[in-house]
C-alpha cells in the first residue's frame, strides 16, 4: 500500500512541472508578439474593420470674390404727378366746348351786323352830299358802326377766354410715363382747389430704389463711393432673380438710431420696366473685390457645439473635423476667414454618417469655385 502512494505522488509532480513549463512558454510568446507588433496592432486585431462612408468631396479653392452688402428697399418712380382740374365744372368736355362755340357765334353775328351798318354809313354819306339826308343820320350810322366794332373786339376776348377754359379741360402730361387708375368718374363736379387728384402720372424710366443698410456698413459704402461709381443690383423679394442694375445716388445724412440703419438711394435706367413703383426689392451694393480669397461650397459648412466647422479628408482617407471662421458669402460659395488655406479636401455631402477618423470613399473632387467668374 505504501509503495503505490509514493508512485502516484511522483507522477503528479511530473504533471505539475509540465503544465508550468507550458504556461511559461505561452506567456513568453504573448510577450514577444506584443513587444514586436505593438499596442496598435493589438487594438486592430481586437476591433472589427469599419465600413467606409460614401461622401461627396470638393477641394478648397482660391479666387477673387466681390464684397457685397444687401438691404431691403422699395421702388419709387423718378417723378409722380397728381392730375388736377384747373377749372370748376363737371368732368365733361362738351360743356367747355359749347361756351367756345357760343362766343364764336356771337362774333360772327356782330361781324355780319357791322357789314350791314358799314354799307348804310356809306349810302348816308353819299346822300348827304346831295342834301337828301341830314348829317345827323350820317353820325348815327357812324356810331352804330363803331359800336359793332367794339362788340366784335369784346367777342374776340370772350373767344380767348373760352379757348383758355377749353385748353384747361385737356390736361397735357408734363412728362412721359404711365397713367394710374382714374380716381374721379365722369359726371362728378371738380374744382380747381380739390385736394384729391383725378389720376396719378408716374415716370418709371428711370426709377429709383430707396433702401436701408446696417449702419456699420456706412464707412465701407463711403469708401466705395470715394473710389468711383458704386454698382447696385436690384433682386426680387426672394433674392434669387436680378431685376436691374444701376448706380448708388446718395446716402442719407443721418443714421436712424432706432433701427441702427442708414437710408440709401440708387437710380436705375429701367428701360425694360422690370422695376415697378411700390415693389419690394433687395438692393445689393458692390463695395469692392477681395483678391485670392479662400472659398468653399456653402453646403460644406457645419455647425457644432463649438461653432462652425467642416469635415476634411486626410491623406489616409479618413474624416477629420476642422473648425473655421467665415467671412461672407458669394452665391453658393462661402469665404473662409481662417481654418483653411486652400487645397484641402472637404466633405460637401454625406455628413450625417461621419465621425472622427471614420474611413471615407468618394469620386474625383472638384475645386470649389472653379469656372465661376469673379
Amino acid at each position: 500500500m505504501i509503495a503505490r502512494v509514493e508512485h502516484r505522488t511522483s507522477r503528479g509532480r511530473r504533471g505539475f512541472l509540465m503544465a508550468t513549463c507550458l504556461a511559461l512558454l505561452a506567456g513568453g510568446g504573448a510577450l514577444y508578439w506584443y513587444a514586436t507588433q505593438g499596442p496598435e496592432a493589438a487594438r486592430a486585431a481586437r476591433a472589427p474593420a469599419r465600413t467606409a462612408v460614401p461622401v461627396s468631396v470638393a477641394i478648397v479653392g482660391r479666387q477673387d470674390v466681390p464684397t457685397y452688402v444687401t438691404g431691403l428697399g422699395t421702388v419709387q418712380a423718378s417723378f409722380t404727378v397728381g392730375i388736377h382740374s384747373q377749372v370748376d365744372g363737371k368732368l365733361q368736355e362738351v360743356l367747355f366746348q359749347a361756351a367756345l362755340d357760343q362766343a364764336k357765334a356771337k362774333k360772327a353775328q356782330d361781324e355780319a351786323q357791322l357789314i350791314s351798318a358799314s354799307k348804310d354809313l356809306a349810302r348816308s354819306k353819299t346822300l348827304v352830299l346831295s342834301n337828301v339826308t341830314s348829317q345827323q343820320i350820317v353820325d348815327q350810322q357812324q356810331g352804330k358802326v363803331d359800336q359793332l366794332k367794339a362788340a366784335i373786339d369784346a367777342d374776340e376776348a370772350m373767344i380767348q377766354t373760352a379757348q383758355t377754359q377749353l385748353e384747361y379741360t385737356t390736361i397735357t402730361a408734363p412728362s412721359d410715363g404711365r397713367m394710374g387708375v382714374r380716381l374721379v368718374d365722369p359726371g362728378n363736379i371738380v374744382h380747381a382747389n380739390d385736394q384729391g387728384s383725378i389720376a396719378t402720372l408716374t415716370l418709371t424710366q428711370p426709377s429709383a430704389v430707396l433702401f436701408t443698410l446696417p449702419a456699420r456698413a456706412l464707412d465701407d459704402v463711403r469708401d466705395a463711393m470715394a473710389r468711383g461709381p458704386v454698382e447696385v443690383t436690384a433682386f426680387d423679394q426672394d433674392n434669387r432673380r436680378a431685376l436691374a442694375t444701376g448706380k448708388l445716388l446718395l446716402v442719407d445724412n443721418i443714421i436712424d438710431q432706432a433701427s441702427a440703419t442708414i437710408r440709401c438711394k440708387a437710380m436705375f435706367p429701367n428701360e425694360d420696366e422690370r422695376l415697378w413703383p411700390g415693389q419690394f426689392v433687395n438692393a445689393r451694393v458692390l463695395l469692392g473685390t477681395q483678391a485670392n480669397a479662400v472659398v468653399i461650397p456653402t453646403g460644406a459648412v457645419q455647425r457644432g457645439p463649438q461653432g462652425l466647422f467642416v469635415w476634411t479628408v486626410t491623406d489616409k482617407q479618413r474624416a477629420e473635423p476642422r473648425p473655421i471662421q467665415v467671412g461672407g458669402a458669394y452665391g453658393d460659395l462661402t469665404v473662409i476667414a481662417s481654418g483653411l488655406t486652400g487645397g484641402e479636401r472637404i466633405v460637401t455631402a454625406g455628413h450625417y454618417k461621419l465621425q472622427r477618423d471614420v474611413p471615407v470613399t468618394y469620386t474625383s473632387p472638384q475645386i470649389a469655385g472653379a469656372g465661376r467668374n469673379s
